[in-house]
């Protein structure tokens, strides 16, 4: 059995390969603009078949997007009247006592977060039903901004996610689609939110790159490295960008 460990930076892609009891190390320049490449080409300066190859992949193509600020257009869905949740966010500021303090920039800008109803309380009850307007309404909003992605928060989502679920389902085909009641499904709007939006937000990226790494690798078992420290099969990761953002520097632990 051949183990096979990429970490993948800005400047070079590193190599160990754990081979009969022995190590080999190797390093060749990073491709940013396609990492996959300097990957492929690595492999193939070792010498190696992908058939039976294992691999675990320590990638900052998230950690790099969300730093260089170069996430894709996104749209976030909450219920009405907390559209504006990700901007307010939480009391902690850099200035805690400062009465007037300067305004952030707002995570998502104002035109691209839309309302609806679906709102639960906090024992799981509907206080606001999703109704087939207000589905309409979302799809016509949607199809007119022209997103790449799309973020779903909805209160009290982790108790029942058919509200979201529902909104998913008449989402035009082809968006990369983030539900807070799957990325992160519990208490605490707010950090889900944030959590929800980030993975929609650099969700097509990693997707993106992981599907032409094992397309590329097809033979080979690729596993992705999470900011835990633990590793996850890459065909489930490209739909969980989010637990990546610390992949690299977890791997390099």
């Amino acid at each position: 059995m051949k183990f096979l460990g990429i970490d993948t930076g800005g400047t070079f892609t590193d190599f160990v390969l754990y081979e009969d009891g022995r190590l080999r190390v190797h390093k060749v320049l990073s491709t940013p603009h396609a990492p996959e490449q300097a990957i492929l080409q690595g492999i193939v300066d070792l010498g190696l078949d992908p058939d039976g190859l294992q691999v675990v992949h320590g990638s900052t193509v998230a950690t790099n997007a969300v730093l260089e600020g170069k996430g894709v257009r996104t749209l976030y869905i909450g219920n009405r009247g907390l559209g504006d949740l990700l901007t307010i966010g939480r009391q902690a500021r850099r200035a805690l006592y400062d009465l007037q303090p300067p305004p952030e920039d707002p995570p998502v800008p104002p035109e691209r977060c839309l309302e609806t109803g679906g709102r639960l309380a906090a024992d799981g009850a509907v206080v606001e039903p999703l109704t087939d307007w207000d589905l309409a309404e979302l799809r016509q909003a949607v199809e007119h901004l022209e997103p790449e992605a799309v973020a779903i928060n909805l209160l009290y989502s982790y108790l029942d996610e058919r509200f979201e679920k529902a909104i998913e389902a008449v989402l035009p085909a082809g968006l990369f689609v983030s539900r807070s009641s799957k990325v992160l499904p519990v208490a605490g709007e707010y950090e889900r939110g944030v959590a929800t939006w980030l993975n929609a937000w650099v969700g097509p990226l990693v997707e993106g790159y992981l599907t032409r790494l094992s397309r590329s690798l097809s033979g080979a078992r690729v596993a992705v490295m999470q900011s835990s420290g633990e590793a996850i099969d890459a065909r489930l990761a490209a739909g969980q960008a989010v637990r990546l953002l610390l992949s690299g520097p977890a791997g390099g632990l």
